[in-house]
């Protein structure tokens, strides 16, 4: 028989605190890169790992908090550990190959559209790997129409955050490209969502796995502390809060030598 949906379990909770973790990944992501485009030196990719971490992260803490909603009436719906870990290396992993494509100092005008399409792509993979973490007792289906929506969507929204990662500078405006991150990022979850339907085997309620609160709530842990350590180091570097480094002002280099910045970014049209 058809299960009975709900993706609102605890009503806008899961939602809104979903839709804010994507932003504050954003947020952090969008600044590191930043951050990397002032350093010449080594530190560059340590900045780049940063942020790709960062919005990965983000990614993957929203879709969990917003599983910790969904329940399917007539079973009882449980996680296995290692494909939702996996997940996790997956979001990791696609927005980092994302990131480098685009920040490399020769990137040309080819490196955004692939590199978004690789992460969009990698994106929907993380999401659908999640899912197939998800035990009940039942078989979870899909509408392709709706699916290949989201894959569209995936993949604008990749497009749009890795073109925001080297374009936007001042703070004011990162974070506000970070709040439209966020809503991209959480309508791409959500139309996922409304691809899925349930065929339940039975009656009973199925133990398979571990419920969501037990297994999702001590792992979403870990990305949630990792977010807040990377805002402590976004928020007390010098060079993003002090003098010419300021949130909203152009870098020495950007000033002093901006053929060269052209060039780094000759794909954006900048």
């Amino acid at each position: 028989m058809e299960g009975t949906i709900d993706g609102f379990r605890y009503g806008l909770v899961t939602p809104v605190a979903a839709y804010l973790m994507a932003c504050l990944g954003g947020a952090l992501g969008l600044r590191c890169i930043v951050r990397s485009l002032m350093d010449k030196d080594s530190f560059r990719t340590g900045w780049l790992v940063l942020g790709a971490t960062s919005i990965g992260c983000g990614i993957w803490t929203m879709h969990f908090i917003a599983m910790i909603g969904f329940r399917v009436r007539e079973t009882r719906i449980g996680y296995d550990v290692w494909p939702t870990v996996l997940s996790l290396a997956v979001a990791v992993g696609v927005v980092g190959v994302g990131v480098f494509l685009v920040g490399r100092p020769d990137a040309g005008r080819g490196a955004l559209p692939l590199a978004g399409t690789l992460t969009g792509l990698g994106v929907a993979a993380m999401h659908y790997l999640g899912m197939a973490a998800t035990r009940l007792d039942g078989t979870l289906v899909y509408d392709p129409l709706l699916v290949a929506l989201l894959v569209l969507i995936a993949v604008g929204a990749a497009t749009a955050a890795l073109w925001a990662a080297v374009t936007v500078r001042g703070f004011l405006t990162s974070l506000g490209a970070s709040l439209v991150m966020g809503l991209a990022v959480s309508g791409m979850h959500y139309t996922a969502m409304a691809a899925v339907g349930v065929h339940v085997h039975g009656t009973t309620s199925s133990r398979a796995g571990d419920s969501p609160t037990s297994l999702l709530l001590p792992m979403l842990i870990g990305p949630v502390i990792f977010l807040v350590l990377a805002g402590v180091v976004v928020m007390f570097d010098p060079l993003l809060v002090l003098g010419d480094g300021e949130w909203n002002r152009p870098t020495p280099d950007e000033r002093a030598d901006p053929p060269k910045r052209q060039v780094s970014r000759s794909w954006s049209g900048g």
